[in-house]
C-alpha cells in the first residue's frame, strides 16, 4: 500500500512537472509569432551610373525587403526562383538550431533552387537580438540579392540602452557597371583576378560623388536632440569598408546581433558579412552631413575600387534653400587612409561583451587553420588565355593547404544525413600539414594547394578553439571569416605568427565579443572559441566572395547528440532536388 501511495505521489509529481514545463514554454512563446513572407527572385531593370542593367533582385527591390522580427519568432519564407540562374538564400548569422536545412549555402546544406522552382525556408530565432541580414549564397548573386534582417527584443522587453527615437538600416554594397555573373565567369575562364567594382552603395545608391547618382542619394533623417540607432551592414561582395559621418560620433552598442559594452568612435570598419549597431545624437547645428564609406585595402599591390560612396544625414530642422538656390552642400568627413590598419586594430580591440560571459575554458578540439591565397600551375591542357594569373598561373585559395571544392550532385548535409559515400572525406587537416613562417617569405613550393571536399567532424557538445592564421602567400590580407550555424567568442587577435607559449596569456576569457564573422588581421591571427552544440554541416569561409570561389573554405560537420533535442530535424519535403 505504501509503495502504491509513493508511486501515486511520483505520478502526480511527474504530471505536475510536465504541466509546469508546458505552461512555462507556452508563456515564453505566447508573444512569439509566425511570420510568413514570399521572395520572388527575378531580373529587374536597375539604373545606376547612367546605365540600366537587368539585375537579379528579390520582389523587384534593390536592396531586397527588410525583415523585422522579434526574438523568439518563427520565419517562413517561400523563395520562388524566376531568374535564369540557380539560387539559394542564406540567413546570415541565424543560429539555425536543428534547422540546418534552412541555412542556405549551395551544395552544403541544400541543392540550389532551379529556375522555375520554389523552396520554403522555416526557422525560429532563438536568443538573438540585433542586426543580421540575408543574401544569396550561390555564385555572385549576392552582389544584388541581399537585405536586412532585424531582430527586436521579445515583446515587452527593452534594449540594454536608451530607446532610440528612430532606427535606420544602412546597407553598404558594391556595384558593377556590368552583370556580376559575367565578371565572375570571365575571371573563372582566365584564372586571373576579377574586375573590381565600379561603385560602392548605401542602401543601393552610390551617392553624389558618382556620375548620374546625385538624384537618388540616400537621405537619413535626424532631428536636433534625437538619439537614433543606425544598423550598419557590410553587404559588399569583396571589400572591407570604413564608415563614418561628418562631425558626428558613434556609440557602438552591438555587432553581429550580439550586444557590446558601449564605446565611442568616429569610424567603423566592417568586413563583408559583419554588422554594427551604433547610436548617433543630433547634437550638431541643423544642416546636412555626408555619411561616407570607402575601402579598407590590406592586400598590397592588389587592385581595388578606390571610390567613395555617400548618403546624407539631414536634420529635419535644416533650413530649406530658396527657390532656384542649390541646396547646401553637405559637409564631407575625413576617412582613414585605404591601408590604415592601425585604425582597424584600435576599433576591433575596443569590442567587449557587456558583462562576463561563459567562454569555454577547457578545450576538447584545438584546431589551427592557415588561411590565404595561392597559385595553381597552368594545367597542361589549358592555353595561356586560361592562365592569366601571376607568371602564367591561376589564382586559388585554401585553408590548411586544402582548396575547398563544392560537390555538384548532392549537398554535404544530405550526403551525411543519408549516408551517401564518396561526396566528402573527413580528413581535413586540423593543423597545417607543413609548419612554416606563415607571415614571412614563404617558399614557392607551398603556394599550390591540393583540391578536395574535406570536412572536420566534431562531436556534439565538444568545446572548440580555432586559431585562424593569415599567410603571406601571394599577399597577406585581412580576411573576414564567417562560420555558419554558430556565434563564437573572439578571445584574442594579433600580428605575426601565433605562438601558443606567448600569445595564450593575451586571451580575454572574461568579456570577449561574440561574433559570427571575424576579421582576421592582415599578416596576423585571431582565436575563436565556441561549443559545438548545433548538429549539422556548417561551412566556414572567407566572406570575400572572390576567395570562397577560389576555395578559401571548409565545413565543420557536427554530429547529433543524444535524443531529439540534440539532433537535426528531418529534411523538409520540398528540399530542392539536384
Amino acid at each position: 500500500m505504501e509503495a502504491l501511495n509513493t508511486n501515486l505521489i511520483k505520478g502526480k509529481y511527474s504530471i505536475f512537472l510536465a504541466i509546469f514545463v508546458f505552461l512555462a514554454l507556452a508563456l515564453s512563446s505566447a508573444n512569439a509569432k509566425v511570420q510568413e513572407h514570399e521572395f520572388v527572385v527575378q531580373a529587374t531593370p536597375v539604373k545606376r551610373l547612367c546605365n540600366t542593367h537587368s539585375a537579379i533582385t528579390v520582389n523587384g527591390q534593390f536592396p531586397g525587403p527588410t525583415l523585422e522580427v522579434n526574438n523568439g519568432d518563427t520565419l517562413v519564407v517561400k523563395v520562388t526562383n524566376k531568374a535564369r540562374y540557380n539560387v539559394t538564400i542564406h540567413w546570415h548569422g541565424i543560429r539555425q538550431i536543428r534547422t540546418g536545412w534552412a541555412d542556405g549555402p549551395e551544395f552544403v546544406t541544400q541543392c540550389p533552387i532551379r529556375p522555375g522552382e520554389s523552396y520554403t525556408y522555416r526557422f525560429t530565432i532563438q536568443g538573438q537580438e540585433g542586426t543580421l541580414w540575408w543574401h544569396a549564397h550561390s555564385s555572385w548573386l549576392r552582389a544584388t540579392v541581399y537585405g536586412a534582417l532585424i531582430i527586436h527584443p521579445k515583446e515587452g522587453e527593452a534594449y540594454p540602452f536608451p530607446k532610440p527615437k528612430r532606427e535606420t538600416p544602412i546597407l553598404l554594397g558594391e556595384w558593377w557597371d556590368a552583370n556580376p555573373i559575367d565578371v565572375l565567369r570571365q575571371a573563372t575562364q582566365t584564372g586571373g583576378a576579377p574586375n573590381v567594382s565600379d561603385a560602392y552603395t548605401i542602401n543601393g545608391q552610390p551617392g553624389d560623388l558618382y556620375k548620374c547618382s546625385s538624384q537618388g542619394a540616400t537621405i537619413v533623417p535626424i532631428d536636433s536632440g534625437e538619439t537614433n540607432l543606425l544598423r550598419v551592414i557590410n553587404a559588399a561582395l569583396n571589400q572591407p569598408l570604413f564608415f563614418t559621418i561628418a562631425n558626428h560620433k558613434f556609440t557602438v552598442v552591438g555587432a553581429d546581433a550580439s550586444y557590446l559594452k558601449p564605446f565611442t568612435t568616429t569610424v567603423l570598419m566592417l568586413g563583408p558579412g559583419q554588422t554594427t549597431d551604433v547610436l548617433i545624437k543630433g547634437d550638431q547645428p541643423p544642416s546636412r552631413y555626408y555619411i561616407a564609406a570607402r575601402a579598407y585595402q590590406s592586400a598590397q599591390n592588389a587592385g581595388f575600387d578606390n571610390t567613395t560612396t555617400t548618403a546624407i544625414l539631414e536634420y529635419k530642422s535644416a533650413p530649406c534653400p530658396a527657390k532656384g538656390v542649390a541646396a547646401i552642400k553637405p559637409l564631407m568627413p575625413t576617412l582613414p587612409a585605404y591601408n590604415d590598419t592601425n585604425t582597424v586594430t584600435a576599433f576591433s580591440q575596443s569590442l567587449r561583451s557587456p558583462r562576463r560571459v561563459e567562454v569555454p575554458t577547457e578545450i576538447d578540439e584545438n584546431l589551427f587553420f592557415t588561411i590565404g591565397l595561392g597559385l595553381n600551375n597552368c594545367p597542361p591542357n589549358f592555353n595561356s588565355n586560361q592562365c592569366q594569373g601571376p607568371n602564367g598561373t591561376r589564382f586559388t585559395a585554401s585553408m590548411n593547404n586544402v582548396s575547398f571544392v563544392l560537390p555538384n550532385s548532392i549537398s554535404i548535409l544530405q550526403a551525411h544525413h543519408l549516408g551517401v559515400q564518396g561526396v566528402f572525406t573527413t580528413d581535413f587537416p586540423t593543423n597545417p600539414p607543413v609548419q612554416f613562417d606563415y607571415t614571412g617569405n614563404v617558399s614557392r613550393s607551398l603556394w599550390q594547394p591540393v583540391s578536395g571536399t574535406k570536412v572536420t567532424k566534431l562531436r556534439f557538445g565538444s568545446r572548440v578553439q580555432i586559431v585562424l592564421q593569415d599567410t603571406s602567400i601571394v599577399t597577406p590580407e585581412n580576411h573576414p571569416i564567417h562560420l555558419h550555424g554558430y556565434d563564437f567568442y573572439v578571445v584574442a587577435e594579433g600580428f605575426g605568427n601565433f605562438d601558443p607559449k606567448k600569445d595564450t596569456s593575451k586571451f580575454n576569457l572574461v568579456d570577449p565579443p561574440q561574433r559570427n564573422t571575424v576579421a582576421v588581421p592582415v599578416n596576423g591571427w585571431a582565436v575563436i572559441r565556441f561549443v559545438a552544440d548545433n548538429p549539422g554541416a556548417w561551412i566556414m569561409h572567407c566572406h570575400l566572395d572572390v576567395h570562397i570561389g577560389w576555395g578559401l573554405a571548409t565545413v565543420l560537420l557536427v554530429d547529433n547528440g543524444e535524443g531529439l533535442l540534440e539532433s537535426i530535424e528531418s529534411p523538409p519535403e520540398d528540399l530542392p532536388l539536384c
